[in-house]
Order: structure tokens, then sequence, then C-alpha cells
């Protein structure tokens, strides 16, 4: 199965967890790693090459840092430009039809904070629910999110441990049936 990463972290370079999990993904060839701020710095996104991309791969992973309950802003911006109408989604879209669809996400709270009671009220699930209904409209199957929560405290074992765990997720055939 070919598997590709897009990842939107605007700060990679400080994120230890997200840089670990890139590290890990290189090493498996079956998984293309498309880092958008790296690619577009100028965030003029080549929209061709991305859907060429999309279409290439049978599942795809949107990784990312959690921002103020979204996305970073860059993998919005691709949301929009890439994942059009007559391409996507509408009568005559459908390229992305049948592939899957998995978020990678990281929070720099504990897991406790993401629950009703907790300081964000609401469950991760809850919140991902705008990224289930993009994967609705365009026609993947929404597959369940890869989450690690506490980048905060996380020392270099739990990281390295996540890392592994997250490829073996992302690439794992039969358990999401």
């Amino acid at each position: 199965m070919k598997v590709l990463v897009i990842v939107a972290h605007p700060n990679i370079e400080e994120s230890t967890m997200n840089r670990t999990w890139i590290k890990e993904l290189k090493k498996h060839p079956e998984i293309t790693v498309n880092e958008l701020y790296k690619q577009y710095p100028d965030e003029k996104i080549d929209v061709e090459r991305e859907q060429k991309l999309c279409e290439e791969h049978e599942r795809i992973v949107w990784q990312f840092p959690f921002y103020w309950y979204s996305s970073p802003p860059l993998l919005k911006k691709w949301q929009d430009e890439v994942l059009t109408h007559g391409w996507a989604y509408g009568s005559n879209g459908g390229k992305l039809h049948n592939k899957e669809l998995i978020l990678a996400v990281t929070t720099g709270s504990a897991k406790e904070r993401y629950q009703a009671g907790g300081r964000n009220n609401y469950s991760m699930s809850e919140l991902l629910k705008p990224f289930q209904a993009t994967s609705n409209l365009i026609g993947t199957k929404f597959l369940p999110a890869f989450i690690f929560n506490g980048t905060y405290t996380a020392i270099d074992k739990e990281i390295n441990k996540s890392a592994k765990a997250y490829v073996n997720y992302i690439l794992a055939r039969d358990i999401f049936e």
C-alpha cells in the first residue's frame, strides 16, 4: 500500500515529536512524506502536483499539531486549493473516492484535558469532526486518528516509541476492516 503523509507544521525545527515521526516515516519506501511548509515556504501551492500525489497513493495522512482546535493554516489552505470542485467532489469530482484518510495529530496538553469536564471540554473525536465531514464530502474512508497527547512533557523514550507505533498504524492493512 502506498501512503502519502502530508505534514503541516510551521515550526518543525522546534517539534521533537513531529521531526522524529518524519525521520521514522522516511525509512519506509512505501511512504511518501510531503512537508508543506518546506515545499511551499511562500505558501504558493502547486495544485496540480498535490492532486497528482494524492491520486498516486491509496492512503492519505494529514499530520499536524493541533492549533486552536484545528490544523495549522497551510493545511487549511492546501484543503481549500487542492480539494477542488470537479476534482475532489461534485458531479465530475471523485478522484479521491475510496482512498483512505487518517489524521496524525499531536497536542501539547495531556489526554485528560480533551474530554467532558477537562480543560478543553470536548474529546478529540468531537474536535476532529470537521475533518471527518471533509472526508465524507470528498469520498474518502475516514479512519481513526493517530493522536499523541502531551508533547510538552514527553520524554525521548515515549517519542521514539510513538514514531514506531505511528508508522505501524498507518501501514496496517487489515486493522481497519
